[in-house]
């Protein structure tokens, strides 16, 4: 919001009012910069991981094109710029609105390929064979970046689908610079390149990465070319399909050219909710993120957490006793809705949520062993990506992609310069035992061919009066769902700027372990020994998460929010 002072005169807040709107008119932001600027815009905004793909993405907004076709061309241009979760080897979610409030979602998840079994990653007494499902060939699922960007453009799409995919082959053959983020990133990952891909040189470095080093792709490039040219099939069909199966049978792996052509993205029914007298629009199954948000939001309604205060010992404690309940119901009831009968409507009503908390007290925390998942009448990474887009008419994206681990597999595409996803691992391996990122599942989300695995990707729609409000999603593993209920809340409740919400301290808890994460710094010493008094364990972590998001103001301008805890970006015009 714009304020100015009363002792101005007349002429003077009329010159004031007049640069201002130049300003707003004119900037861009960039999400290091600090976490109160707030810059505004009016014609459409791009917030994302990488300068580079924001660039990208503001181009096309620029040229007319609308929030989809920028959409897609940021995810192309991650796929080159952000090799750590950017892709096209892997998956993902998007949540659109358009400017007249209707709403869709894509599911381009990625799939089990055919020759996926439940035990596939269990030795013959039944154990987990530790990384399998992580750091094999037989760690990926079928990708569906391509298909999914292909998917949304074909129904939402203006521009030429040539035009843009181009941006990204440019900046993959002109090579760009490298940050200082990037830098440490491939040069910690640089011996799991060396020991799982022989004889390939992809993202190496002799003497390792510096800052401002420049990074060019050729065979990613080549592997772009083909997609710009002939769509879907020039990814799924064809020469970089067959490098696909050259790779995975090298490697033992389980992908197959049948398993690439049969693969769809799938348009579903948005899951919405509401919190007070906002509309929440997020992701349904296969993402866990949209229902256990929606969960937490109707969870802590009830209390008035303006007054406990940001970060605060009650708000805190409010809000893990929510999640704890909440992933304990993640764990037994969510998976693929084509496959499992998840009970939607169930785990939403307000009545079985008020129930779910009956059980906190104020007195001390519930003990993660004595919370289970809910019953009812009836009932039988940490490596993502988001990104957040509005355009000059007001349609607005969230779409979160991934590789699940940090560069996924770390195994790259012989010939095709890009890397295989490991999100096999977010399928449960063996009912009660932890994934990589501690989360339990069960049977719902067991390993089946052609199914798509449980994810808690969360990308986030929410409207107030009816009109667009806020655009908002991060990656994270199993913080994601976390990080965006308190940016939302951070918003909603505690009067933050866009910026000052995505910036803000964060913690989390997710029933298993019976933990509560902070950000280091993130809460005081005397909120730390109170929670600990209520017999909460505490443990600190350098960072979580990396939301980007934008809120449309009361005055009508886009306001974004770049994380500044990586590379993220926003800009706008």
């Amino acid at each position: 919001m714009i304020q100015f002072s009363h002792k101005l005169s007349a002429p003077k807040y009329l010159l004031s009012f007049l640069i201002m709107a130049v300003v707003l008119q004119a900037g861009c932001v960039r999400g290091q910069l600090g976490q109160n600027n707030s810059a505004q815009y009016r014609n459409g905004m791009v917030v994302c991981a990488y300068p580079d793909a924001a660039q990208v993405g503001l181009d096309v907004l620029k040229k007319g094109g609308n929030a989809v076709d920028a959409a897609v061309a940021v995810q192309f241009a991650l796929a080159v710029t952000l090799p750590e979760a950017g892709n096209i080897g892997g998956g993902g979610f998007m949540v659109y609105r358009s400017k007249n409030g209707k709403t869709n979602t894509l599911d381009f998840r990625e799939k089990g390929p055919r020759a996926a079994n439940a035990d596939m990653y269990l030795d013959s007494a039944g154990n987990v064979v530790p990384d399998m499902s992580l750091y094999t060939h037989k760690a990926s699922g079928v990708p569906g970046s391509v298909a999914g960007m292909a998917e949304a453009h074909k129904k939402y799409g203006k521009l030429k689908w040539a035009d843009l995919v181009q941006p990204a082959i440019n900046i993959a053959l002109n090579g760009f610079k490298v940050t200082q983020h990037l830098a440490s990133d491939l040069n910690w990952a640089a011996g799991k390149f060396t020991k799982l891909n022989p004889g390939k040189s992809y993202l190496l470095k002799e003497g390792g990465w510096k800052e401002g080093d420049i990074l060019i792709q050729q065979d990613l490039a080549k592997t772009l070319e083909q997609i710009r040219d002939k769509g879907c099939d020039g990814f799924y069909d064809g020469p970089v399909a067959d490098m696909i199966v050259a790779e995975m049978k090298q490697g033992d792996g389980l992908i197959t050219k049948d398993d690439l052509k049969a693969y769809r993205a799938v348009w579903r029914n948005a899951i919405i909710g509401k919190y007070k007298n906002y509309k929440v629009i997020t992701m349904p199954p296969p993402s866990s993120g949209g229902i256990a948000l929606l969960q937490l939001l109707k969870s802590v309604e009830p209390f008035p957490l303006k007054r406990y205060g940001h970060n605060q010992d009650s708000t805190i404690r409010l809000m893990v006793e929510a999640e704890r309940r909440v992933y304990a119901d993640r764990s037994k009831y969510l998976g693929d809705p084509d496959f499992y009968k998840v009970p939607v409507d169930s785990l939403l009503r307000p009545e079985y949520i008020a129930a779910r908390m009956k059980s906190f007290s104020w007195d001390a925390a519930t003990p993660s062993t004595s919370i289970q998942p809910g019953s009812f009448v009836g009932y039988e990474s940490d490596q993502t990506t988001h990104y957040s887009i509005v355009d000059r008419e007001g349609n607005a994206v969230s779409v979160t992609t991934t590789l699940n681990d940090t560069f996924g597999s770390k195994i790259f595409v012989q010939g095709a310069g890009f890397l295989l996803n490991n999100e096999m691992d977010d399928f449960s391996s063996k009912p009660g035992v932890p994934n990589m990122y501690g989360l339990i599942g069960g049977k719902a989300n067991s390993i089946q061919p052609g199914k798509r695995m449980l994810s808690s990707m969360t990308p986030t729609i929410v409207e107030k009066d009816g009109q667009l409000f806020m655009v908002v999603g991060t990656p994270g593993g199993s913080t994601i769902i976390t990080s965006v209920f308190q940016t939302i809340l951070n918003v909603i409740e505690f009067d933050k700027s866009m910026q000052q919400a995505v910036s803000a301290k964060r913690f989390h808890s997710q029933w298993l372990p019976d933990e509560v994460t902070i950000e280091r710094d993130g809460i005081d010493s005397a909120t730390v020994k109170k929670l600990e008094s209520k017999r909460y364990k505490i443990v600190t972590t350098r960072a979580m998460g990396r939301v980007d998001a934008i809120l449309k103001t009361q005055w009508g301008y886009y306001e974004g929010g770049a994380d500044p805890r990586g590379d993220d970006t926003a800009l706008g015009f």
